[in-house]
This record gives C-alpha cells, structure tokens and sequence, in this order.
C-alpha cells in the first residue's frame, strides 16, 4: 500500500513511551514491503505442527487483577449500589444487613407522557424551499423547517420497585463486606453470620435473591415510592401465602393510559413462619429466604397466578435451587465476560483497595484495570432484549435525566464501540434487536421529513418508537441523515470479524442506500458540479457564523456517513446494478474542507465557519469510527483531522465528550492526547462506588458513557484493526509501560493476544481464515501472511 510522506502535524507514532519500541520513522515514511526489521518477525510461518505458544511476557508477571470490587459499608445511594442485569431485568443493590433494598429495572419500562402519540413532521412538501434557501446564502432558513411543534422527549424510563427486607431489630454492621463479582454477575453483602447474594440471570430471565442467618427475622414488601414518582399511578398489591412462603405482587399502572407494569416477586422460606402484613410478609425465624422476581409490562390485566407458577417451575431442589439457576446464568455470563482481560501488572496493594478508595488514586493502573472490567461487566449486563440506555439498565429515580433514552448521535454509539473488537456479540445482538424493531418507523421518518424511500434513524428513542419527532430549534434532530450509519457500524464490524455478512445488515444497508439515492439525486450540485447535502447537521453544533441556523449544508459527518453507506451498501450487493449506481452515487460527493486554521472543517461548505468549543466531534466521524481518514492511506487529511482535534473544546466538561475525542485521537496515534484525555475523566470524579459513571465532574448526573466507552478506548490504543491492516500499540499512554491485553478480535478474523513492557511487546495472532494483512507498528510496516489455524507470535523491538 502506498502511503503520502506523513505530515509534521501529526505525531510519528503510537505508543507514548519513548524507549518501548525502537525509534524509526512514521508508518506512513515507510514502503508498503519489503524486507522486515529484522527483530520485528520471527523467520518463517509458525509450524503448523507446533502447539499453540502463549505470548511470551516480557518480565514476571505480578498476580492477574481481580474481576471484582468491594465496599466496607452498604450503599446508601442508589448511585452506589452494586449492579447486576442480564440485558432484560436489572437490579440496583444497597446490602444492608438492616434495610436491605433491591430496586429493580426493566428495560420495557418507559412511562407514557403523550410521545407514545408523536409522529415525524410533515415536511416533505416544504423541502424544496429550504434546500434554495439555503443554496441562496439564507443562513437562518432551516429555523422553519418544522411544524411548531413544543419539544417532545421520549417517553421517560424508569425503576419497576424496590424489594426492601427490613430487620425489625437491626444491629450494628460488624466484619461487613459487599461485592460484586464481574465474572459471575453476583452481588454479595456478608456481616457476622448475615448474608445475602443477589444476581440476574441471563439463562431464566430472572432476579435471584437468597438471605441466609440464624433465626432470619425481615419484613418482605415491594414498594414503587423511589424518588421522582408521579401522582396519579393506579396502585395495586396483593399478598399469598403458600405452603412454603408467599407470592408478592405490584401492579402499576399509569395516569390516563392502558399501560401497566407487574412485578411478582416468589418467596420460598426454609424454617421459620411466613404471615401477612399491611405491607407485604413477615417472616421469622427462618433460616433461608429465597426471592424470585420478574417483571412485566402490558396492557390489560396479567396472569399472576400464571407468572407465579412458571417462577416455582424454575426449581425442583429446593436446596439447590440458587445455585443450580446460578449454574445456568454462569455458562452465558461467565462465559462472556471472560473472553477479554487487560492486566496492567498494578501493585497487589492498590488492587486490594477497595473501589471508592481505588478511586481516589487515577494515576493507578489497578484503577484503570478494574474500570475496565467493570465496564466490560456492566455493558453486557445491559446488553439483551435492548442495547444499553443513557444509565445502563439502571435508575433508582422516576425522573432519570434526558428520560434515559437511547441517544444516537454519540452516547449509545460510544457506549458499543468495543461490541466486536472486545468479543461482546450480545451487545451486536442487542443493537440489532434496537434496529429492526424500528424500521418501520425509520421508514416513516424518510417518508415524512424528506420525502424520500429507505431509512432514517432517529437521534432519540425510547426503544419502543423509532420515530423523529424529538427536535427544537437549537436541535434540529429530524434534519440528522448520518444516524442509520452509525447505528449500523458495529453490525458491519461483527460481520468483519466472523467472516461472514448477515442477510439482514445487508437488507438495511440497501434501503440506507436507497434514501440517499432520493435525497442527493434532487438536481442541486455546487459549483463544482458535485452533489450537495442540504439541510445537513453536525449534531449538536452550530457554524460560528452570526445568525447562522443548526441546519447547514455538507457537514462534514454527513458526507462521511452518505459516502460510507454507499461504499458498504455496494459491497454487501456485488456485482448488481444496485451497486454500481450506489458506487457512482459515492463518487459525486464532495470532499471535505480545510479550513484556513488547517483544520478539517465541519462544514464542507465555503463560509461556514467552526465553533471550536464542543462537547461533540461529529465532523470527525470519517476518523473514528470510520476508516475514511487515517494516517496511513490519506496522511494529509489525518493531519488536517489533527489539527481540528487540536483545536476542540470540552465545552461543558461531559464524559462523553472526553472519551471522543480520546477515541479520535488513538486513531491518529497520539498517545498523549489519550492520556491527557483520559487524565480527565478518572481525575474528575465521574465514577460512583458502584464503578458506574456519571455524565459530568463530580459524580453528577448518572450516565453510562464513561463506564462503556473506557474499555473501548483501551482496545484502541493497544489494537487497532481494519479488513486489511493491523496497527499493534497506537497510543499507549506512558502512565502505563507494562501489561497484557488477551482475546481481542479484529476485523480480519483473528484473535490477538498482546504483551508490552518498556523494551518490547510480544503479540499472539489466531486467525480464523487465511490472508494478507498490512502491519503497522513505530518500527515500520510489512505485509504479515496469516493461515486459518495457524498462530503467530510477533516479537517486537527485542534487543
């Protein structure tokens, strides 16, 4: 591969670390072939007759981190509370031996607010009037484009309950301790001879709760009055003793609607006597509880008796019920969670802490270590019937901030960036499911706003309408084109890295494809004679101009997102007339912009201008997580990307904001922008003692960005991956000269094992097929021969 003299602006090399590899020349200085450094390969193709070697550490390697983290004390915020979820059900867990709380999710759970009504405006007459008024020069012509409309959120999520068991004579906690382990899913509290363990099961579909004590004594009730809970819900309970306990059941439903949600929680009791209370049971006495809880959401009236039946059928045992249904979670959870480990051969002492401690020290590797898998833990604990919302699968308040949506225009997308290099397939699963479920209403959404056949993805859902009809004048979020793209990314990647394209992903790519044939194909070119986009957003930014308007012309992620689709489009239909007009669709569109700063513009459009300070980095989508610009195919353009990287605010601070462009900027190999990036979000205080994050400094506002995207910008900077190259260490910040990173897939179909210490790395590669890929390390680039089956170690700069 030919590659352009690599521009000065942007830096020579990934890893930060002066001495880690041997100094050479940029990548992209480097011809395409030729011989090797002669310490970069070992001689000759790995015998296919050897074993599989491990990679080789590169000095002694300090006991493995800890999939797991623990608190001396119980939550007293539902922020702290440990989770555990199975993609369907969540629960939020204090551990109090005294007032124990388990709130419980459901990712079904959005309350009515009149957006279950809305649909997309009608504008599609009115299109053509605003395209010329704009081409005219009308900076302000798309501050119209609407129907009048108030701004309508999405329809809000929100918690189901809280199960609360309540010692009647509670005592100070001694020797306590709560856990949660990431390789099982199971949240543990233990004090004196108290205990209880509590996990989601993502084989049954259900929320296991078991309490252990000498003469267990605790009041059981299911009580929906969290923080932020509207007037007007119609509220039922109702209580059944049985011959071994008792069924619990809550049936909410809401103000002036047919919806409603059930929850039934199974109490079997070893020991002791069950009676009823005004509030639930009483059970004393005891010497085990065991909870099974569900929850549904519906119209009309449910079948509890039939609910309560199937959770008696999930045993038979009743001594080994909680561990059998732990079992069975165990071969789809563990089993998961495992296939990625980072080790960043932290000190023992600093990895012994506990998590709210842990956090106090960011400039600790354990702290990075344990983030990292928790990230990973709560990702695919969110990841099921739905992709993770703006919180996860979790909230303990009615009132969850930006109606815990699903926001595409950056924070889902960040939050499920690492699904195929991390080995998540159940996160792809889960955006699939998001997808499909939808497209009827993306349809409607082409139809509506543009006039035009295939899809449009909204910017916001609930997750049960697909429909664009979230949007105000400063956010004009129905003009937004690029979002079908985004969404579908990770699926093409999944199908990258298993080598095979899934006849779905490629039904969607078409109709993505045929909205942009009806959208560009309008007759409105620029001087140049190219195709114009118009009215184009860079979500959630404004040019600087004076009374220039949200909705512009040829921003820059929507010529990369239309170009993508097009190209990826065709290359799932070959050879068809489709994708030949596809391709010359793809062609007419203009390139991007380099603003007199040098900067990559974000608005491919003379006189437009850039505002610097933002939390979002839209125009440099074709970077990350595209492939359209980067170091070594179109050198000049990474560096104008550089530049505008250079230039970016933070604006307000926001986790999102700081892992984007920490994302951007591993793609350019500059490790030091990571850190300084990073720097910023584990020196803010964004975590809670639960190790879920929050959106802003300070542990404000609770949000999953932080916590999903960090393993994700991990991956990154160690390994990066297109269908042909593999970049081994772009950006490794400096803070972390030592470790290993196992089991991530690239999008050539092989595993990669990669070890580093200041001197050295050592990589493992296991490919799945055979083929050429282009590797790229400090030390140079060289073709690198791949045999399905075979593995390969890399040895990098040994000396």
């Amino acid at each position: 591969m030919t590659g352009e003299p690599a521009p000065t602006d942007l830096p020579p090399s990934g890893p930060a670390p002066a001495d880690l590899l041997p100094p050479g020349p940029a990548p992209a200085d480097l011809p395409p072939s030729g011989p090797a450094p002669a310490d970069l390969l070992p001689p000759g193709p790995a015998p296919a007759d050897l074993p599989p070697p491990a990679p080789a550490p590169t000095d002694p390697s300090p006991p493995a981190p800890a999939h797991a983290t623990w608190e001396p004390l119980p939550a007293t915020r539902w922020e702290d509370a440990y989770l555990s979820g199975n993609g369907h059900h969540g629960a939020l867990v204090f551990g109090d031996p005294n007032d124990d709380r388990v709130i419980v999710t459901h990712h079904t759970l959005v309350r009515p607010n009149g957006a279950e009504h809305a649909r997309p405006p009608r504008l599609a007459a009115e299109l053509p009037t605003l395209q010329a008024r704009l081409l005219a020069g009308d900076l302000t012509a798309a501050e119209g484009f609407t129907d009048d409309r108030p701004l309508q959120w999405v329809q809000p999520f929100h918690p189901a309950f809280q199960l609360r068991l309540r010692r009647p004579s509670g005592t100070a906690a001694r020797d306590y301790r709560r856990t949660v382990d990431f390789t099982t899913g199971e949240v543990t509290a233990r004090c004196d001879d108290w205990r209880s363990r509590v996990f989601v099961s993502r084989a049954d579909d259900v929320i296991v709760q078991h309490i252990t004590a000498p003469d267990l004594t605790l009041d059981l009730a299911q009580d929906h009055q969290l923080p932020g809970v509207p007037t007007g819900l119609g509220v039922g309970h109702g209580t059944l003793l049985t011959s071994d306990g008792a069924v619990l059941t809550l049936r909410v439903r809401y103000p002036d609607s047919d919806r409603a949600y059930t929850g039934v929680t199974l109490a079997v009791v070893t020991g002791g006597t069950t009676r009823l209370t005004s509030a639930g049971v009483r059970i004393a006495g005891a010497d085990e509880v065991l909870l099974l809880t569900r929850v549904r959401r519906h119209t009309g009236e449910l079948d509890v008796v039939e609910e309560s039946r199937a959770l008696r059928e999930l045993f038979a045992d009743r001594q080994q019920s909680y561990d059998a249904l732990l079992d069975r979670h165990l071969a789809l959870h563990g089993t998961a969670y495992a296939r990625v480990t980072l080790d960043l051969h932290a000190d023992d002492a600093e990895r012994a802490l506990p998590g709210s401690e842990l956090l106090k020290r960011p400039h600790s590797p354990a702290l990075l270590e344990r983030l990292f898998a928790a990230g990973r833990y709560h990702l695919l604990s969110s990841s099921g019937l739905l992709p993770p919302r703006l919180t996860g699968l979790w909230t303990g308040d009615w009132n969850t901030a930006w109606s815990g949506a699903f926001t595409n225009d950056a924070n889902l997308n960040l939050q499920t960036a690492s699904a195929a290099s991390a080995a998540l397939p159940e996160v792809t699963d889960a955006l699939v499911s998001l997808i499909h479920r939808q497209l009827g209403d993306w349809r409607e959404n082409a139809r509506a706003v543009f006039g035009a056949r295939g899809v449009v993805a909204p910017a916001h859902t609930d997750g049960e309408s697909g429909l664009s009809y979230h949007f105000s004048r400063e956010y004009p979020l129905h003009l937004w084109t690029a979002g079908a793209d985004w969404l579908l990314k990770p699926l093409v990647d999944h199908d990258e890295t298993r080598g095979a394209r899934d006849p779905l992903t490629a039904a969607v790519l078409a109709e993505v494809a045929l909205f942009y044939e009806d959208f560009l194909t309008n007759g409105r070119t620029d001087a140049d004679g190219q195709l114009v986009l118009v009215p184009s957003y860079s979500p959630e930014n404004r040019p600087a101009n004076a009374n220039a308007s949200w909705g512009a012309i040829n921003a820059a992620m929507d010529l990369s997102a239309a170009r993508h689709a097009l190209h990826t489009a065709a290359a799932y239909h070959p050879g068809t007339p489709d994708a030949a007009r596809w391709l010359a669709l793809a062609d007419r569109l203009p390139p991007h912009r380099v603003n007199s700063q040098g900067a990559l513009a974000e608005w491919a459009w003379p006189g437009l201008d850039d505002t610097y300070d933002h939390r979002h980095l839209s125009h440099l989508y074709g970077v990350w997580p595209l492939d359209e610009i980067n170091p070594y195919d179109t050198p000049r353009l990474a560096a104008a990307a550089h530049r505008a990287l250079q230039l970016r605010g933070a604006e307000n601070d926001s986790a999102h904001g700081h892992l984007h462009h920490a994302l951007v900027a591993a793609r350019l190999r500059d490790g030091e922008r990571v850190a300084h990036a990073l720097g910023q979000v584990l020196g803010g205080d964004f975590f809670h003692a639960s190790l879920m994050s929050a959106h802003y400094p300070n542990r404000d506002v609770y949000n999953a960005d932080a916590a999903h995207t960090l393993p994700a910008l991990l991956v990154e900077a160690l390994v990066q991956s297109t269908p042909d190259r593999l970049v081994l260490l772009p950006a490794l910040p400096a803070a972390y000269p030592h470790g290993q990173l196992t089991g991530v897939r690239t999008r050539f179909g092989a595993e990669v094992d990669l070890s580093w210490a200041p001197h050295s790395a050592t990589a493992l590669i296991r490919p799945s097929r055979t083929h050429r890929v282009e590797l790229r390390t400090s030390a140079g680039t060289e073709p690198l021969d791949l045999v399905a089956g075979e593995d390969r170690v890399l040895t990098l700069g040994a000396r």
